[in-house]
């Protein structure tokens, strides 16, 4: 699979050069191209998104506004996708003593890519001005430019540094959360719930005290709530199981917990499965989850929680569950020799668990 930094490559700058040059004719496109690849190979990803940036503003006029002209000439015409937050990079890096016109060129340019990075610079420099602006992205009828006044604002967002003022304050993104909290969306809502998550890791309390005020009925209110409340739910946090009537006291048998095998090697599939018994004389609301502990190189454990299924347990009834799961790498997660432990988590609580080796 080739790196993702391989989306900034010559074919990538010769284009971006040609469409420049079509825009702004002055534009020296070899050279542009000569120097943006200049030592390309040794860049990774962000740097080299970070170099387009820079080679860019020594080939465009120096009067910032008159830059920003030619560029919003210029991204409608290049594909989407990741290349294309250099335009919210060049603005993040070269913006910051004008900020309305900066603001503006972020709204435009996240129509194309996201401006979801850039826009921290300007929270952490002037969070006020940001988010009164970003509160009226909220209610834009461009849904890149709604999720951007989410996105943008997450206290955590990965990739990104913490916006440590609104992890102190997080009533501060309230009225984005209130304004999105039914977005017609679906890009949108993951947003909403994601920032809420991001909440939920710092001050619990307030996400819990906000979605009481919405109305559940909404299906899209009820999806964002619930995606927006997953990490205390795997956690085992008792209001929020009980905002999602959860039982309590769950009475049960695990039965029959089995794992295909006992070791796996580099892209084998770990196929297991057991059966839930209700011992209780009333039904159960069941969140089922299973939790896996990784083994680093290190030889410590990380656990990481995925879902299984949420199901109503009647009175003696048993219900059998399967699942299976592929041990490969991922570009966020190598995988590493040593001893596993897989436990099955029913409503926060551990109710089984098998080790298991993985050898690569």
């Amino acid at each position: 699979m080739e790196p993702l930094k391989e989306m900034f490559n010559r074919a990538y700058y010769k284009n971006l050069a040609q469409v420049f040059a079509s825009v702004y004719k002055p534009f020296q496109a070899e050279r542009f191209v000569k120097a943006v690849t200049a030592n390309l190979e040794e860049l990774s990803l962000n740097e080299r998104m970070r170099n387009t940036s820079v080679v860019l503003h020594n080939h465009l006029p120096n009067d910032f506004a008159t830059s920003i002209a030619i560029m919003k000439e210029v991204i409608p015409q290049l594909k989407g996708g990741y290349t294309n937050l250099v335009f919210p990079d060049y603005v993040a890096q070269f913006g910051q003593t004008d900020f309305s016109l900066s603001l503006d060129a972020l709204k435009c340019f996240t129509r194309f890519g996201s401006s979801e990075f850039a826009i921290r610079t300007f929270l952490k420099h002037d969070l006020n001005t940001t988010l009164k602006e970003m509160y009226k992205w909220a209610n834009d009828e461009n849904e890149h430019v709604r999720r951007l006044a989410s996105e943008g604002s997450r206290p955590r967002l990965p990739w990104s540094f913490k916006l440590d003022a609104i992890i102190e304050k997080p009533s501060l993104t309230t009225p984005i959360l209130q304004t999105l909290r039914a977005d017609d969306a679906l890009y949108v809502r993951k947003s909403v719930a994601n920032h809420l998550n991001d909440i939920t890791k710092d001050s619990p309390e307030h996400v819990l005290n906000l979605i009481k005020s919405w109305d559940r009925a909404h299906p899209h209110t009820a999806w964002i709530i619930k995606r927006g409340c997953r990490s205390l739910l795997k956690q085992g946090d008792q209001k929020s199981m009980a905002i999602f009537n959860l039982t309590k006291k769950v009475e049960i048998t695990i039965k029959n917990f089995t794992l295909n095998k006992s070791t796996l090697r580099l892209n084998d599939t770990l196929l297991f499965q057991f059966s839930i018994v209700s011992n209780k004389k009333i039904n159960q609301r069941l969140m089922v989850d299973y939790r896996i502990h990784y083994s680093k190189k290190s030889g410590v454990q990380l656990p990481k929680v995925f879902k299984l299924k949420e199901l109503d347990l009647k009175p003696g009834e048993t219900i059998a569950i399967k699942k299976q799961q592929r041990f490969q790498d991922f570009t966020t997660r190598k995988l590493h020799s040593g001893t596993h432990l897989l436990e099955i988590v029913v409503n926060g609580n551990v109710v089984a668990k098998k080790k298991f080796e993985f050898k690569r």
